[in-house]
């Protein structure tokens, strides 16, 4: 059975605003009436459109722009291009409405492409996932439509799976996973990298001057895990039983139930953490993690890094987030987190973000676009993890984080919580 997230409270907002004007020095000619939706909010901003509206789930992606959150009353939100959140009608063929159980994870693709695909729902136990991008067709032909106030019709397709029920899914750039409850992995979608774990990189298609993978339209199982020795002996691993997921833009991530840690696709900045930059074409583990009392409890992917919190609490880091500097190759902990309790970590392009304890910490290399909370009139990067001090006395309960965006849901169920929120300015694009 599907347990939604038990956080209660309001969404803050903070980075950059209008996706097409992401790092642009003059506003495009189309963009020029949304000129005021361009700003980046440096600091954290309550989101006058969502006033009184308590939300239980959040979720953005190191490619994504795109952002989806559900209320505790199981509506569903969604903005990208559009100026502000609206409400996301979502309707069966049949015409009746749907309440969403639960989102899982949200990618989009390609940076300045128009390729893009979205959320990937559980809407009362069914797996739907949008056919909008040229790399998801085929992935079913029935649906539902997906409709935003004042805003066009989208068709969503159910995906064509028909095993075990889904637990957990994440998204890649141009890809995705699914767990089913026994802790089988599935994927499918652009297998370019070797990043779906079927022990191949796809073959090239010319197609109208255009070059593409031929890509993997319906979910299958991945059904070898490895681990090579220091003499390169490549052994299978048995028993392999996932528990958890996560995508970075071209690689994956899995978490077994011993603890041990996976990661395959693509290999550049060390973001596989295996001491070495090759493609790996199936799950490869990560010795690290491999030690009695050395295992870990939770794994989270950037663009081109990873993380993992180990069962002791220390948050291990490889890959690399300003990609102008040398690579960490393999697990190494973070020391600045040496001694926090963390209860929720998101990635961006190259910035993350954290909550631990009492505290929300961030850090990323510049450019940034407000992503890290830091403040106006305050230093817009950080190499070192910091607090966040524009959120001091506001308790964290998760955290979001897009290519160039932050998204916190904050507790506010005491009268001292709600006036230190009712202290921060709020953005409300309607109104600029």
């Amino acid at each position: 059975k599907l347990e939604g997230s038990k956080c209660k409270g309001q969404l803050l907002i903070f980075g950059a605003t209008n996706w097409d004007l992401i790092g642009r020095k003059e506003v495009p000619k189309q963009q020029v009436a949304y000129r005021n939706l361009g700003q980046n909010l440096w600091g954290p901003h309550r989101y006058g459109c969502l006033s009184g509206i308590q939300v239980r789930t959040v979720v953005s992606g190191p490619c994504a722009a795109h952002s989806l959150l559900i209320t505790t009353e199981g509506k569903l939100w969604s903005w990208d291009a559009v100026p502000s959140p609206t409400q996301v009608l979502l309707t069966l063929f049949f015409g009746f409405p749907l309440s969403v159980n639960r989102f899982l994870n949200f990618s989009r693709s390609g940076y300045r492409t128009g390729d893009h695909f979205g959320a990937i729902l559980i809407l009362k136990a069914k797996l739907l996932g949008p056919g909008s991008s040229r790399r998801s067709e085929g992935r079913g032909r029935h649906g539902i439509f997906i409709q935003n106030k004042n805003s066009a019709l989208y068709f969503l397709l159910f995906i064509m799976y028909n095993g075990q029920p889904i637990t957990k899914m994440a998204c890649g750039a141009e890809f995705s996973m699914i767990m089913d409850c026994k802790g089988n992995l599935y994927s499918f979608g652009c297998p370019e990298y070797g990043q779906l774990g079927h022990n191949s990189d796809g073959k090239f298609i010319a197609r109208a001057q255009r070059i593409e993978y031929d890509c993997e339209l319906v979910p299958r199982r991945v059904a070898i895990f490895i681990e090579k020795t220091k003499d390169g002996q490549i052994l299978p691993v048995p028993n392999v039983v996932v528990r958890d997921v996560a995508c970075g833009a071209n690689h994956t991530l899995v978490l077994d139930s011993q603890k041990r840690v996976f990661s395959w696709g693509f290999g550049g900045y060390g973001r596989l953490g295996h001491a070495e930059q090759k493609d790996e074409m199936v799950p490869r583990l990560v010795k690290l993690f491999d030690f009695p009392g050395r295992g870990a409890a939770q794994i989270y992917a950037g663009y081109t890094c990873s993380f993992a919190v180990s069962e002791t609490g220390g948050l291990f880091f490889w890959g690399a987030t300003n990609t102008s500097r040398e690579s960490t190759m393999y697990p190494k902990a973070v020391q600045d987190l040496c001694g926090w309790k963390i209860r929720s970590l998101a990635c961006g392009k190259s910035s993350i973000i954290v909550a631990a304890d009492e505290s929300t910490i961030s850090w990323g290399p510049s450019p940034t676009f407000g992503e890290l909370g830091y403040g106006d009139h305050k230093p817009k990067s950080s190499t070192a993890a910091q607090e966040v001090k524009t959120l001091d006395g506001i308790y964290p309960e998760q955290v979001a984080m897009g290519y160039a965006h932050s998204l916190v849901i904050a507790r506010d169920e005491s009268e001292v919580e709600k006036e230190k929120l009712k202290k921060l300015p709020e953005y409300n694009p309607r109104t600029l």
